[in-house]
């Protein structure tokens, strides 16, 4: 199954609509944060597709929960923003988290750096933000095998 990874779109729907396009066989879109509006922007119009976001530091009066578990294909996956673990400082916290939730993979944002890493049986993937000049969004893909891989791509 294909996940499309987005975070901190900050009111550009513009690269989330490219984004998203660009991975018409993306399954599920999960929302890191600073994006609430966009999250049901893409509710609306993706009725087709499993949408999960989570609150970030920039959602004021969002409705959204800060932290989100799904299971998919038998992997168990902690989502959150970040910014309530420290995430800008470091990635202890954020993991200790991800790791309570026994969780296979992390998907955070907060930080508006792309990186996807693997520690000690976590798989961890920030996907950048999906905004502006240097946007970007993680590609998450959980096989039938139960192979998890992960990919970093720019918007165009």
């Amino acid at each position: 199954m294909k996940i499309l990874v987005v975070s901190d779109t900050h009111g550009d729907f513009n690269s989330l609509l490219r984004a998203v396009k660009a991975q018409p066989d993306a399954e599920v879109i999960v929302h890191c944060g600073d994006g609430d509006e966009q999250v049901q922007l893409l509710k609306d119009a993706y009725k087709d597709k499993m949408i999960v976001g989570v609150r970030g530091n920039n959602d004021w009066n969002s409705f959204l929960p800060s932290t989100e578990t799904l299971s998919i294909l038998g992997k168990k996956i902690f989502i959150t923003h970040g910014h309530l673990y420290d995430a800008k400082i470091g990635l202890y916290k954020i993991m200790c988290a991800a790791r309570e939730a026994e969780a296979d993979i992390l998907l955070y944002g907060h930080t508006h750096i792309a990186m996807t890493s693997y520690e000690d049986g976590l798989h961890l993937m920030n996907p950048g933000s999906c905004h502006g000049y240097m946007a970007s969004y993680g590609i998450l893909e959980i096989t039938e095998k139960g192979d998890i891989l992960t990919n970093i791509v720019k918007v165009k």
